[in-house]
């Protein structure tokens, strides 16, 4: 470790499609550069493309999976296991920032589950205001609460326009968004 002199904290959000797309980039971007990036995935626990491809980039990034979003799928309040998956995630994540041993830490979906009410912003705020400061920390996910908004240096808004989910009826796609 030791790329960033100044790490900040960015935020990607909107209904718009490319929020984790952003973060992966940056984490590519990164390691390029020698550095090196853990992104905790909330709310996700599905062997997504991007799992096998950080592979080959081991040991520069890692994705560590934690929960799922099944609740959502079957239209149902998440539960007490939903909600400790979450809280696992957000105390790797502390200990993740504290280590040393990653210049960027993304919390990717960590903004939906304020949604879900999985996590409060309350909860998220000290980890934004402890971070180490030469650690990058990028949050991902829609609904990202205006309390969270103001701590970041950073917000990009991922805006839908056209989504060809909504006018074609166009599903998930290998390769392309899973």
């Amino acid at each position: 470790m030791g790329g960033l002199q100044r790490g900040l904290i960015q935020v990607y959000t909107g209904n718009g499609k490319g929020k984790t797309t952003a973060a992966l980039g940056q984490a590519l971007r990164a390691a390029g550069s020698g550095m090196k990036t853990l992104i905790i995935q909330f709310m996700k626990d599905f062997p997504y493309g991007e799992l096998k491809a950080v592979q080959s980039l081991a040991p520069l990034i890692r994705i560590e999976q934690y929960g799922n979003d099944t609740f959502v799928l079957e239209k149902r309040p998440p539960d007490s296991k939903d909600k400790e998956a979450i809280m696992k995630a957000l105390e790797r994540s502390v200990e993740a920032l504290e280590s040393g041993e990653f210049d960027i830490v993304i919390l990717d979906e960590v903004c939906v589950c304020f949604y879900f009410g999985l996590l409060k912003p309350q909860e998220l705020i000290p980890v934004l205001e402890t971070k180490p400061g030469n650690v990058e920390l990028i949050l991902t996910g829609r609904y990202c609460p205006e309390e969270i908004l103001k701590k970041a240096d950073l917000i990009t808004e991922m805006r839908e326009v056209r989504h060809y989910y909504q006018q074609q009826g166009i599903t998930s796609r290998k390769g392309i968004e899973c």
